[in-house]
């Protein structure tokens, strides 16, 4: 089945391509969501069209999302755990911790959107990428302290 896509799908192609995917997935999926149209003749001459559309809202989306960026950039989170002998921490921080960290804060991330390739385990300052977009990724500073008991 070939369908128009009107918004950016990850694994799929960006918004106003025309791609083809299974039928049950077009039909059962992307179309009842508005996430794309069927690609006949009259709508792939839509499709100019809409590409302008598409393009200045991508464009403007793209803008909101790098202003978010240079926002959470200058954000510094402090997160304290226990720790025992030589200051090995007992436990670890995941994006889930850093997520309620933020929020805290009054800054609302998803968590999914926090990029760790494993949690800290360490005492000290990460860098901590968060990734908002396609091609936008802000990073915030991540400092795990010691616990006061």
């Amino acid at each position: 089945m070939r369908i128009i896509l009107r918004e950016d799908m990850d694994n799929l192609g960006k918004a106003g391509e025309v791609v083809s995917v299974r039928d049950g997935y077009g039909r059962n999926y992307l179309l009842p969501r508005g996430m794309a149209v069927p690609a006949t003749e009259k709508d792939e001459a839509r499709l100019a069209h809409e590409q302008r559309a598409i393009a200045s809202r991508v464009a403007k989306l793209a803008k909101e999302l790098r202003s978010e960026a240079d926002r959470l950039s200058q954000v510094s989170v402090s997160v304290s755990r226990a720790v025992g002998e030589g200051d090995k921490l007992y436990g670890s921080v995941t994006s889930r911790d850093i997520a309620e960290a933020l929020a805290e804060q009054g800054v609302k991330v998803d968590s999914k959107k926090i990029q760790l390739d494993e949690p800290l385990r360490n005492l000290g300052m990460s860098e901590v990428p968060i990734k908002l977009g396609r091609d936008t990724v802000a990073k915030i500073k991540v400092w795990v302290v010691k616990k006061e008991q």
